[in-house]
């Protein structure tokens, strides 16, 4: 009889522990994507494309495709999701594990301001300068649309939903990114400030290196708080060890 685990997806880590797993005899795995991105690349074994409707929809579908261990390997951002597959996962049963990549480590000679959510970076840009270079997905970007006085730069795979402020160039591109790209990027578009949420992706912490080199501020949006009693693993071999796959 196979072991069927479900991976909430959407992130490398994901990608990684799927393919990981497909790769056991005696396993079935089943990736969950929210379906935010239109062309998301391939993934070993089964796919499954958007919601659940909620907390019980999620129990629902744990009990009649008989999953038997629930991986919550979205993005660090994804506090809805999180709090769902706890709620959903408690209900049911169903073993648990949150894989979050750790987040990014302050660093000398950053020039770093962490604040609590999107509107608190909007209220601190217009003490930082008139330019921003904005990362921080597609969502949410109608925090900043006040900001008349602005220009952003808003890099997104997707193009972001609006509204946007009125002063706003959209470029889409995928990272990874290296640190000449970055420093060209911001150089070109000379821009005062970053801003970006706490991923921790390292395929995306070039830009944070070449703000450092420029001297400029950078704006970080903490992460949620996962749910009471909810304990992150940091990688995939965590993930294995506690599923009682080992490595």
């Amino acid at each position: 009889m196979s072991t069927h685990v479900l991976i909430l997806g959407g992130t490398t880590e994901a990608r990684e522990l799927a393919a990981s797993l497909a790769a056991r005899p005696g396993v079935r795995v089943t990736t969950s994507l929210a379906g935010r991105v239109s062309r998301p690349g391939p993934l070993d074994g089964d796919v499954r494309i958007g919601g659940f409707g909620g907390a019980d929809g999620l129990a629902a579908w744990l009990r009649e495709h008989r999953v038997d261990a629930l991986v919550d390997a979205t993005h660090p951002f994804a506090a809805r999701i999180t709090a769902n597959a706890a709620r959903a996962a408690a209900a049911t049963g169903v073993p648990a594990v949150v894989l979050r990549r750790p987040g990014w480590s302050p660093v000398p000679g950053e020039r770093r301001h962490e604040v609590a959510s999107l509107a608190d970076a909007a209220a601190l840009l217009t003490t930082l300068g008139p330019r921003v270079f904005l990362t921080t997905g597609r969502l949410g970007l109608a925090a900043f649309a006040h900001l008349t006085d602005m220009h952003f730069v808003v890099r997104s795979v997707e193009p972001p939903e609006p509204p946007l402020p009125p002063h706003t160039v959209v470029l889409p591109a995928r990272g990874p990114f290296t640190v000449e790209d970055e420093t060209a990027l911001l150089r070109e578009h000379r821009i005062d400030v970053l801003v970006t949420k706490d991923s921790g992706a390292a395929a995306t912490a070039a830009k944070l290196t070449a703000a450092r080199d420029l001297g400029l501020p950078v704006v970080l949006v903490r992460r949620p708080p996962l749910p009471d009693g909810v304990i992150a693993v940091p990688d995939v071999p965590g993930v294995l060890a506690r599923l009682g796959f080992g490595p």
